[in-house]
């Protein structure tokens, strides 16, 4: 599916960091060229805000990271990593990056959705009744929830020039947060047994 996309069109774009972080990781071993996805996504239209929803650590390792983002005109927003007793970790920006694009919404023309999580399947059904916004996402095809694919007017699907939108090697990491799983494994399972299967095999702080 395709759209109609000009210049004068006001675009929102909303990064679920984790999600792409992940997605890059177990299919390619690579990182993800937030630069190069911010382009395709905007697609030379009006770029009215930009969103990355990040999580902080103690150690402060993904700070090269944030400064990164913040370069090419993303915004950052970030929340603590909360580990549990026991050892559980937990950081979900879902909800908090449904409110933005909700918010967002009556000043844009278009909400782009930086993921292939299907947890934003909700999102988009309601900005496309309620809104009047094209809602578009961008993301790995290969890991992106097929259902997510059909409910937008647009899928930029970033598997057709992986290196595009890639990068092999780089000094910063984010941390990952192992109660949250990226990939759409109850979905892609079943049509194939590709690198996103590795999703399995994450281990802490890797």
């Amino acid at each position: 599916m395709s759209v109609i996309k000009h210049k004068e069109q006001r675009v929102g774009v909303f990064i679920d960091t984790q999600n792409l972080y992940h997605s890059a990781k177990n299919l390619y071993k690579a990182r993800v060229n937030f630069g190069a996805v911010l382009k395709e996504a905007v697609a030379g239209r009006q770029l009215i805000r930009a969103l990355a929803y990040v999580v902080t650590t103690e150690s402060g390792e993904e700070q090269n990271f944030f400064d990164a983002l913040e370069k090419l005109g993303i915004e950052v927003r970030s929340k603590e990593l909360q580990i549990f007793f026991g050892g559980a970790k937990k950081a979900d920006w879902d909800v908090g990056l449904a409110v933005d694009a909700i918010v967002a919404a009556p000043k844009l023309d278009a909400v782009i959705l930086a993921t292939g999580d299907g947890d934003f399947i909700p999102l988009a059904q309601y900005l496309k009744m309620h809104s009047g916004c094209q809602v578009e996402v961008i993301s790995f095809g290969k890991s992106a929830s097929a259902r997510l694919r059909e409910e937008v007017d647009d899928f930029i699907d970033m598997d057709k020039d992986p290196k595009k939108f890639l990068i092999q090697n780089s000094s910063w990491r984010i941390p990952l947060v192992g109660g949250k799983k990226p990939v759409q494994q109850s979905e892609h399972k079943k049509k194939s047994n590709n690198g996103a299967d590795t999703e399995k095999k994450k281990t802490k702080g890797s």
